[in-house]
């Protein structure tokens, strides 16, 4: 049986399926014996690697050896550690040219054009709490439209919606942790996927509905309605006067209509979860390369979870096109070093049970496979959670690397439609964006054909290249965004993934 070897200079290799020790392997037209059992997509040591030696993957450093290792050997956290962070970041040394098709020539999907101009892929109302207090009476609602049947009246709206959170009071007004949620719900209320809102607070939060109206300058009509429990004479008149408002919106919704509209105008959310050995060759390296050629039609790609570039910043850097985009990168790279030690996390140990089933070791293994998905365009701008993306071509926001809380981030500051690679069998979805399952490895396609949209393990099999495979995505891409389901969509995914980053102290 062969070894996949990623990178000439790499010192590992990984093993395609699980094999004893004794077993004979193809090693660069020779036989290398293994001396100890290997998990399937873990790795096997090609040469001898001595104690301290880097372990080397993707042609980069992704640890240490913490013992000495024999060529055959079974490398894992048994006998390497991550060792220290010391990233060359080379500022803008790299910065690639992006070869734009011609205008003429680009790519369109069928989506709604809002009366602002910006540009929706799904048509859905939305319930939008202030605070946790309001969540019952948001879902409440919603639940009355879902078992009453008033919808089938009106079949160009996707679904009602109900944003609840666990937030929004016990906060402090005036820190990262309320900016950050008031971005939230700004970034939700105005998303072009949504016809029409109705946000509801209780009354006394600290997320007050009239300071988010005035802080985020935004003004009620007849597609964006506000109330609050309190205010309403309580529960069940909440329940009824949200009924009443979301009715009226109802038809205004339903009249909205698909046109055809230039692909840079789609924004694409690229995410991770339950990665296993096999993603960043696979299913993360396709998606690159789809996001790559979203980015050559003029679009967006929001690369996000900052704790898992953690070992791999350096190759953002490198490839920033100007000094201070780089410098805001390192910026919350710091930040999370701050933030982790004063919580008693170590950021360098980011891998997951799973994530070391499947055979990621340490955080820099993980992050050499994850950046991948971010394609290789020149990065234009960094961007905080949930705060508005204003550039095109590829950026970063920054945001945990909890999936749920890493794409509502990414949905706040604009994207219209996710993708997201899984090795281990993630189970998400997005609403109101439609989310695209990439599966990193065959067998996990077969075993959970209900939950992916995209095969990216015949890239191992030399069924198909990375390209080809990236080109497969962006076809669906375009396919979904103009109307058709992804997979998480025809399970009902999306109603409980609305996780707002909780930042500081709940007192």
């Amino acid at each position: 049986m062969d070894l996949i070897h990623i990178h000439r200079a790499d010192n590992v290799a990984l093993s395609r399926a699980q094999l004893p020790a004794g077993s004979l392997v193809n090693w660069r037209g020779e036989l290398l014996e293994l001396v100890t059992d290997v998990p399937a997509m873990h790795k096997v040591a090609v040469c001898p690697i001595a104690r301290g030696e880097a372990v080397l993957k993707y042609g980069q450093a992704i640890g240490f050896a913490s013992a000495d290792i024999a060529a055959g050997e079974h490398v894992h956290e048994h006998n390497m550690t991550a060792g220290a962070h010391r990233p060359d970041y080379a500022f803008c040394s790299k910065v690639p040219a992006i070869d734009y098709i011609e205008t003429s020539a680009r790519a369109s999907f069928q989506g709604y054009r809002r009366a602002n101009g910006r540009a929706g892929t799904r048509n859905f109302l939305a319930i939008v709490s202030t605070v946790n207090c309001s969540v019952t009476v948001s879902r409440a609602i919603a639940a009355h439209f879902a078992n009453s049947g008033v919808l089938r009246d009106f079949p160009n709206v996707d679904g009602i919606v109900a944003l609840g959170h666990d937030s929004g009071c016990g906060m402090s007004t005036c820190d990262e942790g309320y900016r950050t949620l008031m971005r939230t719900l700004h970034g939700y209320i105005g998303h072009p996927n949504f016809a029409g809102v109705l946000l509801i607070g209780l009354g006394c939060e600290a997320m007050q509905v009239n300071s988010l109206l005035r802080d985020c300058g935004l003004e009620t009509g007849p597609l964006f309605q506000a109330l609050t429990i309190q205010g309403s004479g309580g529960t069940r008149a909440a329940v009824q006067a949200g009924v009443d408002k979301l009715t009226e919106m109802l038809p205004s919704a339903n009249a909205c209509q698909r046109e055809a509209i230039p692909a840079s105008e789609l924004t694409l959310a690229v995410q991770c979860g339950g990665s296993d050995a096999y993603s960043g060759m696979t299913a993360n390296s396709a998606l690159g390369a789809a996001a790559d050629l979203l980015v050559r039609h003029g679009g967006t790609v929001i690369y996000s979870e900052t704790p898992e570039i953690y070992g791999a910043e350096h190759l953002l850097t490198r490839r920033a096109v100007a000094p201070e985009v780089a410098q805001k990168l390192v910026d919350r790279i710091r930040w999370w070093e701050h933030y982790t030690e004063i919580n008693g996390v170590a950021l360098n140990n980011n891998p997951s049970p799973g994530n070391k089933a499947g055979g990621l070791t340490t955080i820099a293994e993980k992050s050499l496979g994850a950046q991948a998905k971010g394609g290789t365009s020149a990065l234009q701008d960094v961007y905080l959670y949930a705060e508005q993306v204003r550039s095109k071509g590829l950026v970063f926001m920054d945001s945990p690397g909890f999936d749920p809380v890493s794409v509502t981030g990414q949905i706040a500051s604009g994207a219209n439609v996710v993708c997201f690679t899984t090795g281990r069998g993630s189970a998400f979805g997005s609403k109101p964006v439609p989310c695209i399952k990439l599966a990193s490895n065959s067998a996990l396609f077969r075993r959970m054909r209900e939950d992916m949209d995209i095969d990216c393990g015949g890239i191992v099999d030399g069924d198909y290249s990375v390209d080809e495979c990236g080109e497969m995505i962006f076809q669906r891409i375009l396919a979904i965004a103009s109307g058709e389901k992804s997979a998480s969509e025809r399970l009902d995914y999306g109603d409980n993934e609305f996780a707002p980053w909780r930042i500081g102290a709940v007192i």
